[in-house]
């Protein structure tokens, strides 16, 4: 595996590759989620690129920036390991040399949900991830289910900005017990390990209610938070039952519909979502 650190080397590594690119982007302290993307990256086309950066202007002045877990050598280990091509380790300074203040500002899309409570948030994503799409002109690029307000948004920047990507949106990976795999799980205590396993039960719970014939949303929405506020170390951000594509909140609920959550278990927040 080609290890690259920056963008000249990238861009000569780049030029000399023929055939189909597919592309993951990843913050690094990689798990089975990222390895799913990066598999069906390998199966559809001939180069796979993985970039590991932790990108500062996607994080709040309170939040896990300088904290984030890393683990470059680890990462590495499991890309070569998995098949990657290439992984591209790039310096802050490096995508944001000085002087760099041109940004990329998602419209109403990236307001709701995370972008109400993350202000900027999307703002600091939609820039990094159009710097390496210019970057690497992959024909593909993968992400995961997960993040989904993430892939709504750079679905929408995609289509208006005409950038020539295809926009590969992989399942969620889950542990045995549900919780959605996720690099911040590292935080959490074992009794707040076994509490983060609510996020994926109230999801099936709405899920089962939704199945069972209950329309309203915001019934579903106040049984899944009271099911939620059982659990004396949840603490809610959101609850949410959108229109997958646009998110903006159903009243009756409508196919296909994002059920999306945000949870404080402790001092780690966590998301999680299904689509019915």
């Amino acid at each position: 595996m080609k290890i690259l650190r920056s963008i000249p080397e990238l861009k000569a590594y780049r030029e000399k590759l023929v055939d189909s690119v597919g592309f993951v982007p990843t913050m690094g302290f990689l798990h089975d989620g990222h390895l799913s993307l990066v598999r069906q990256s390998k199966a559809d086309c001939d180069h796979s690129i993985v970039s590991i950066f932790v990108n500062p202007p996607q994080f709040g002045p309170n939040e896990d920036f300088n904290s984030y877990p890393r683990d470059i050598d680890h990462d590495l280990a499991m890309l070569d390991a998995a098949g990657a091509d290439a992984a591209f380790l790039p310096s802050v300074d490096e995508m944001y040399p000085e002087g760099a203040d041109t940004f990329v500002v998602p419209g109403k899309i990236a307001e709701r949900l995370e972008g109400a409570v993350r202000p900027g948030h999307f703002r600091g994503v939609a820039t990094v991830v159009l710097k390496l799409f210019n970057l690497i002109q992959a024909q593909k690029a993968y992400f995961g289910q997960k993040d989904a307000q993430q892939v709504a948004v750079l679905k929408k920047m995609v289509a208006d900005l005409n950038v020539t990507v295809e926009l590969v949106v992989m399942p969620i990976i889950r542990e045995k017990d549900g919780l959605a795999m996720s690099s911040r799980n590292t935080y959490l205590s074992p009794e707040e390990r076994q509490a983060a396993t609510v996020l994926y039960r109230s999801l099936k719970f709405g899920e089962s209610l939704i199945s069972a014939g209950e329309q309203h949303a915001d019934v579903v929405k106040q049984k899944m938070i009271d099911f939620i506020s059982a659990d004396k170390l949840a603490r809610i951000d959101y609850v949410s039952i959108a229109d997958q594509a646009s998110l903006e909140e159903q009243t009756i609920i409508g196919k296909p519909a994002l059920i999306s959550l945000a949870v404080r278990i402790g001092r780690t927040r966590l998301i999680d979502n299904s689509v019915v």
